[in-house]
């Protein structure tokens, strides 16, 4: 009997950190493989921390001090930096599994802001504390430098592909994008809501506003998406793709 019980106690753990993280970017440090009962409990602990985060208020600002990252469980953010003529620049859009805070690991303060821009929960994993279980756990270490490299390395690849495209190829981009990421959570990948503003969209690609609008009224008018208020429809999503030719 004493036997079964470290077994049961550690499937429970797994079982409940399941249902809430296995669509988490942070998976890979909640749901390690090869860990006993006592390791799981210690790493559920560390991610145990849950709040909301209201519509239009900040996750973090500028020049704040680093001390966790942020697993997104629900909702939308996002990350924004000022010119200094007062002028906001998007810099990135997250969603239910992405994760926050990365940037301010090198600098220990936070270098944009993180506004929700809908009623959202986080997971708030302290980074000194993962740092130093990471310290004794070498499998989640080596997954916490995978987990900031795959962030790195997609900031980069979305970088690069951005400043070759027209002003068409960026938006059929964007929606291309934002399909498949709703469809690796289990959304529809044909009929979505985009949470941000027009405006918030267009300085995300480095648009202007009168330009977003014009190219979703192209696509409308060319059967490619249809648009009602903030509910998009992806028509012809192999029509949106060909736009982007070799770029895709």
């Amino acid at each position: 009997m004493a036997m079964t019980e470290p077994i049961l106690k550690e499937q429970n753990i797994l079982k409940q950190l399941k249902v809430v993280c296995s669509l988490c970017s942070l998976r890979e440090l909640c749901l390690p493989i090869g860990f006993g009962p006592d390791e799981l409990q210690q790493l559920d602990a560390l991610t145990g921390s849950k709040r909301l985060v209201k519509r239009g208020e900040h996750l973090y600002r500028t020049g704040s001090e680093f001390t966790a990252i942020y697993a997104i469980r629900g909702g939308f953010f996002k990350t924004s930096v000022l010119h200094d003529d007062g002028r906001e620049h998007v810099t990135g859009f997250h969603m239910m599994g992405d994760i926050m805070g990365l940037d301010a690991i090198s600098t220990e303060t936070h270098v944009c802001d993180a506004v929700a821009l809908e009623t959202s929960e986080i997971c708030e994993i302290p980074f000194d504390k993962l740092s130093e279980l990471s310290m004794v756990m070498p499998v989640l270490h080596q997954n916490l430098h995978k987990i900031m490299s795959r962030e790195i390395a997609f900031d980069h690849e979305i970088m690069l592909m951005l400043g070759k495209m027209r002003a068409e190829e960026r938006l059929a981009a964007f929606l291309i994008n934002l399909s498949q990421r709703f469809s690796a959570r289990g959304y529809s990948a044909a009929s979505f809501q985009l949470r941000m503003t027009r405006e918030e969209l267009g300085s995300y690609l480095g648009l202007k506003l009168e330009t977003v609008s014009r190219i979703f009224s192209k696509f409308q008018e060319e059967g490619l998406i249809g648009v009602q208020k903030k509910l998009i429809e992806l028509k012809d999503t192999n029509g949106l793709k060909r736009l982007l030719g070799g770029l895709a």
